[in-house]
């Protein structure tokens, strides 16, 4: 199953537990685009916009960055809180603005234990 969309969904999301002695909870899903918008995919978040840089950091997440591979998507990021940032990103009229923004260029594949992006476990982590 696959949808359109990505930041801000809410739902249980069970790998991304901080581990017991970490500060914040490190968290990396899996995004997609469709083929032939690599360039486009680049050039939207060259030029994110600053209220939506700004929901971003007022959901609580940082160190956040997008890798890419072809045309998937690797993000990461750090976050006090996975579950409340996910809340205040859905909650969001930037954010739902954006996610309508890339709906045509995203092809985001969905964890049906989850109902939202795949979360990424945690194997290993060096200071």
């Amino acid at each position: 199953m696959r949808s359109h969309g990505g930041a801000g969904v809410a739902g249980p999301l069970l790998m991304a537990e901080r581990r017991k002695d970490d500060p914040v909870q490190r968290v990396a899903f899996l995004l997609g685009m469709r083929e032939g918008t690599e360039a486009e995919y680049k050039a939207r978040h060259d030029h994110i916009w600053p209220e939506m840089s700004a929901a971003l950091s007022e959901a609580g997440l940082h160190n956040y960055s997008i890798f890419r591979h072809g045309t998937q998507l690797f993000a990461y990021c750090e976050v006090d809180d996975w579950q409340e940032s996910q809340r205040r990103l859905a909650a969001s009229e930037v954010n739902r603005r954006w996610q309508e923004y890339m709906a045509d260029i995203l092809d985001v594949p969905i964890d049906p234990a989850t109902g939202t992006f795949y979360i990424l476990e945690e194997m290993f982590h060096h200071e």
